[in-house]
């Protein structure tokens, strides 16, 4: 595990795994940029947080889908911080159990695909020139097993064909950064009982463990993988 303070970004952090991720790192005494598309509710989320850690909490406006407002951000931390450790890409919508690929609605799809696939790639590129001047750069995805296409069958249609997306973007950009030592890997937290996923699910400390391994990985770990609590999850 990397010892030193880093600078992490999280998206969709306002709630949910973000929001835990967003905690577990700042417990380690990190820097964490809270992201959400409402910066009110990013600043209410920081402030709620920060009494509980070690390291810094700063909620910032980050809506992955709007590159002007990306750019301006990654501006602002290029000032304030000069570089980006960690990138958590968790930023999701449409968990749409309520249609099937035959029946469906494609606004939702491609509301889905802008926002878990080009959203994430956005962003990564929005930071990389800040990630390139990390000793110890990360990227990870967020994903989860609906996008695995070993398992993929019927399913909710816009969220698992975006997920299976991103997870061929974590693979593209892996091999893109291997030589930048940008480290890029897909996490599935699991089901994890949060405003997206429902009830029943695993608790959300455990959902945000299984992601803090990707960014917790040593500088010789592995890149373009796709793991569930450190074990590796089909394609």
């Amino acid at each position: 595990m990397i010892t030193e303070p880093r600078i992490v970004v999280v998206t969709g952090a306002n709630r949910g795994i973000g929001r835990e991720v967003a905690r577990q790192c700042a417990s380690r005494g990190n820097t964490v940029l809270l992201g959400a598309r409402d910066l009110a509710a990013g600043e209410r989320a920081a402030r709620e947080l920060q009494p509980s850690v070690r390291g810094r909490i700063r909620g910032v406006r980050l809506d992955v889908t709007d590159t002007a407002a990306l750019a301006a951000l990654a501006a602002d931390v290029d000032v304030t911080e000069g570089r980006v450790d960690v990138l958590v890409n968790n930023a999701a919508v449409h968990y749409d159990t309520w249609q099937s690929a035959v029946d469906v609605d494609l606004a939702v799809v491609r509301e889905a695909i802008e926002t878990n696939v080009l959203g994430s790639w956005q962003a990564t590129l929005a930071f990389l020139p800040l990630l390139r001047r990390s000793a110890h750069p990360r990227v990870v995805m967020v994903s989860s097993e609906a996008g695995s296409l070993a398992s993929m069958g019927a399913g909710p249609p816009a969220y698992q064909v975006s997920k299976a997306a991103l997870n061929a973007l974590t693979r593209t950009l892996a091999g893109n950064l291997r030589r930048d030592r940008v480290l890029v890997n897909a996490v599935c937290p699991g089901w994890v009982a949060t405003d997206m996923g429902g009830p029943g699910g695993r608790d959300v400390a455990d959902g945000a463990a299984s992601v803090m391994h990707a960014v917790d990985l040593p500088d010789d770990g592995p890149t373009g993988t796709f793991t569930r609590d450190g074990r590796p999850v089909p394609w």
